[in-house]
C-alpha cells in the first residue's frame, strides 16, 4: 500500500511537471504570437511611412510641375511683350510713315 502511494505521488508529480511544461509552452507560444503581431504592426507602420514619403514626393513633383508651368507662362508673356515692343517700335511707325510727321 505504501509503495502504491509512492508510485501515485511520483505519477502526480510527473503530471504536474507535464502540466507546467505545457503552460510554459503555451506562454512561449503567446509571446511568439505577440512578437509576430508587433512585427506586423511595425511593418504596417513602415508601409505607412513609405506611402507618406511617396505622397510627399508626388506633391513635390506637382509643385515642380506648377513652377515649370509658371516659368513657361512668364516666358510666353515676355515673348509677347518683346513682339509687342518690336512691332510698335519698328514696324508700326515704319508702315504708317510717322517718321515724316
Amino acid at each position: 500500500m505504501f509503495m502504491m502511494m509512492i508510485i501515485l505521488t511520483i505519477i502526480l508529480i510527473l503530471l504536474l511537471l507535464l502540466l507546467l511544461l505545457l503552460l510554459l509552452l503555451l506562454l512561449l507560444l503567446l509571446l511568439l504570437l505577440l512578437l509576430l503581431l508587433l512585427l506586423l504592426l511595425l511593418l504596417l507602420l513602415l508601409l505607412l511611412l513609405l506611402l507618406l514619403l511617396l505622397l510627399q514626393l508626388l506633391l513635390l513633383l506637382l509643385l515642380l510641375q506648377l513652377l515649370l508651368q509658371l516659368l513657361l507662362l512668364l516666358l510666353l508673356v515676355l515673348l509677347l511683350l518683346l513682339v509687342y515692343y518690336f512691332y510698335y517700335n519698328y514696324c508700326y511707325y515704319y508702315y504708317h510713315n510717322y517718321y515724316f510727321y
